[in-house]
């Protein structure tokens, strides 16, 4: 099995939140896509509930469009401690950061979950608006690290 970058990293080391350029990688035109790791809680002493994070994700994916140009995809991770952000280019952390803390100020006034509905989402009942503010509000006072082991 080839390596996985993600299962490089020694989860028993890194102090979340933080926010982490995975990789970047060069196609055969020459074209770069980045790919960020926005860690939220502990790895393998806390994860987000099911709705809280599938409402996160719904409400990142738009809110992070506004502030980073090129983004390709948000996705959650299965382990439940953040998510994988994809983008065309070499971003620097920071500018990922800022747009990261902008759109999570964005879901604390949020009256409601984007595309909550059973034309857009595939599991629309599994939302959670007040656990989506209730992760943004701990993530924004915690702050995000630029290093994985927790000394900004």
């Amino acid at each position: 099995m080839k390596k996985v970058e993600s299962f490089e990293l020694d989860h028993r080391k890194i102090v979340a939140p933080y926010i982490r350029k995975c990789c970047t990688q060069v196609g055969e035109r020459g074209d770069k896509v980045s790919k960020y790791d926005l860690r939220f809680t502990q790895p393998n002493k806390e994860s987000i509930p099911t709705g809280a994070l599938h409402a996160l994700e719904h409400l990142l994916a738009g809110f992070l469009r506004e502030y980073i140009d090129g983004i390709i995809d948000l996705s959650p991770m299965g382990c439940r401690t953040g998510f994988y952000l994809t983008v065309w280019g070499d971003k620097d952390t920071s500018e990922i950061k800022a747009g990261l803390e902008n759109s999570l100020k964005k879901v604390l006034e949020a009256t409601e979950v984007p595309a909550a509905n059973d034309i857009q989402c595939g599991n629309y009942r599994d939302l959670s608006l007040f656990g989506a503010k209730e992760y943004a509000k701990i993530v924004l006072e915690n702050g995000f690290s630029l290093n994985i082991y927790g000394n900004n």
